[in-house]
């Protein structure tokens, strides 16, 4: 039974799955045809846009044919106008080129003549140059030497002549600037004219009283000499003696004595030694009262007492007939109000002012300068270094190393150069201006020398021959060199150097 049922249902199997095959082979054939009929309708479809692409291609090459074409003619049409112009270049070129060849030949002719004519003018100017040697008896480094000179002499008269141009501007701009400020600082101070001189002679109320001074067998002038340490001088001078000592001090304090005994009357030895020890407290106390006072006109305080009583010798003092403690203080003002102008230290100016010739106060008794002297001294009692470097460079000796020196300097000088303040005796007159003289003939090429204005001006004749213009310049200021150096005098001197040239012919 189970033989036919399994025979049953495998028959049934292979008819089901034959039926399924066919059924599938059906379904395969559909799918392939519409498939067929889809990939034809693409084909279809492709074609139809393969035909309008290809049409659109076509249209648009023959538009990009078009514009080639068109640019290309263009470019054509512009290559041709080039080539013209190319042409038309090239032919000018060509004919510039001839005209520049003809030139050349030209210029070549030109030169060839040049070039001869060159040949002829160094041959002539060789001739020349024979015949120039000749006629001059000179080589040409001779004449090239000459001319070389010429030029040199023109240049220094020129060189000369600037200088002195821009000496002469600065000179008088700093005239100018000069004047106003020592007539402004003049003005300030406003002096009385300090010209007083010491009195070395005593009044005698008859010639009688000489024979009572000098006493039995001169008994009483001698010890009067010899307690006062001075020299008493009695010649025919009328009513009068004359008292005589290098110590201002001690001449004074002797002057005072002789008054004194004068006045009493009674003159002898003992009286005459009572009299001077008397007069000699006196005058130091009005020293040192002249000293104080000095110091505080000028306003500077604080000065040793040793600076004072050294200060106010200088009232017993002169110098061309300028009493020196008045000096002091007009210079310390003067240097005041200079630094006050300028916005230098004032204090420092006023000091130096009035110690700058402290030294004149001792310079009897210690070798040396003045201003060297008075700057040891100040410097021994604790002066500032500046105002003692002020004191010691007031006459150049040494280097000023501040401004304050420099004014003091110009305060000194102003004090001692205005107008009545200084005088001198006719002898020392005479020999300034004979030494004056004397320092400008002893250069080489000085024919003349004449000092003027009172010896405020030395002007010196050269001779042109052996001194030119520059060397003139040059002199004037040796000369004046030399007289700050060997000579002491008031204020300033002038040096005027004359230098003249003068050509005399005679006609015959």
């Amino acid at each position: 039974m189970n033989g036919p049922l399994i025979i049953g249902i495998v028959i049934s199997l292979v008819a089901g799955a034959v039926i399924g095959y066919l059924l599938r082979q059906l379904q395969i054939e559909r799918a392939v045809r519409g498939r067929t009929a889809e990939a034809e309708r693409m084909i279809d479809e492709a074609q139809a846009q393969t035909k309008e692409i290809e049409l659109a291609a076509r249209d648009h090459a023959l538009r990009i044919r078009d514009e080639a074409e068109g640019e290309i003619s263009r470019k054509r049409a512009e290559l041709s106008k080039e080539d013209e112009r190319l042409q038309q270049r090239r032919a000018e070129n060509d004919r510039r080129l001839d005209q520049l060849e003809k030139r050349e030949q030209t210029v070549n002719k030109r030169q060839s003549n040049i070039d001869r004519r060159s040949n002829e003018l160094d041959d002539r100017l060789a001739e020349i140059l024979v015949e120039l040697e000749r006629v001059s008896s000179m080589t040409r480094e001779e004449a090239k030497a000459q001319l070389l000179q010429e030029v040199e002499r023109e240049s220094r008269a020129d060189m000369l002549r600037i200088i002195r141009q821009i000496e002469e501007e600065a000179q008088a701009e700093g005239d100018k600037r000069a004047r106003h400020l020592i007539a402004d600082a003049i003005q300030r101070v406003a002096s009385d004219h300090v010209s007083e001189i010491t009195v070395s002679a005593v009044s005698l109320p008859s010639d009688d009283m000489k024979g009572r001074i000098i006493g039995r067998n001169g008994r009483n002038i001698r010890a009067f000499e010899q307690t006062a340490g001075v020299d008493v001088v009695v010649d025919d001078t009328p009513e009068a003696v004359t008292i005589s000592c290098f110590d201002s001090v001690r001449r004074e304090v002797a002057r005072r004595s002789m008054q004194a005994l004068v006045l009493d009357g009674r003159i002898h030895p003992a009286q005459i030694e009572k009299i001077v020890s008397e007069q000699r407290k006196e005058v130091d106390r009005l020293i040192v009262e002249e000293g104080e006072s000095a110091a505080f006109e000028a306003g500077v305080p604080g000065l040793h007492p040793e600076i004072i009583k050294k200060l106010g010798r200088l009232k017993f003092r002169t110098s061309y007939g300028q009493n020196q403690l008045a000096h002091a203080i007009e210079s310390s003002q003067l240097a005041a109000v200079i630094a006050a102008e300028l916005g230098a230290d004032v204090e420092i100016a006023k000091a130096g002012g009035l110690l700058h010739d402290i030294g004149k106060a001792m310079d009897h008794e210690v070798e040396g300068t003045h201003a060297a002297i008075g700057a040891d001294f100040c410097r021994r009692y604790g002066v500032n270094p500046i105002v003692v470097n002020a004191i010691e460079a007031h006459h150049r000796d040494i280097d000023q190393e501040s401004v304050e020196a420099v004014i003091v300097e110009a305060a000194d000088a102003i004090s001692g150069a205005r107008p009545g303040a200084r005088r001198e005796s006719l002898e020392q007159y005479v020999k300034r201006i004979k030494s004056l003289e004397e320092i400008a003939n002893s250069f080489d090429g000085v024919s003349q020398s004449f000092a003027l204005q009172a010896g405020r001006e030395i002007r010196v004749i050269v001779r042109p021959e052996d001194i030119d213009d520059l060397e003139s310049t040059r002199l004037a200021r040796t000369v004046a060199k030399k007289i700050e150096e060997g000579m002491q005098y008031p204020g300033q001197i002038k040096v005027t150097v004359i230098r003249e040239t003068r050509a005399v012919e005679y006609a015959k």
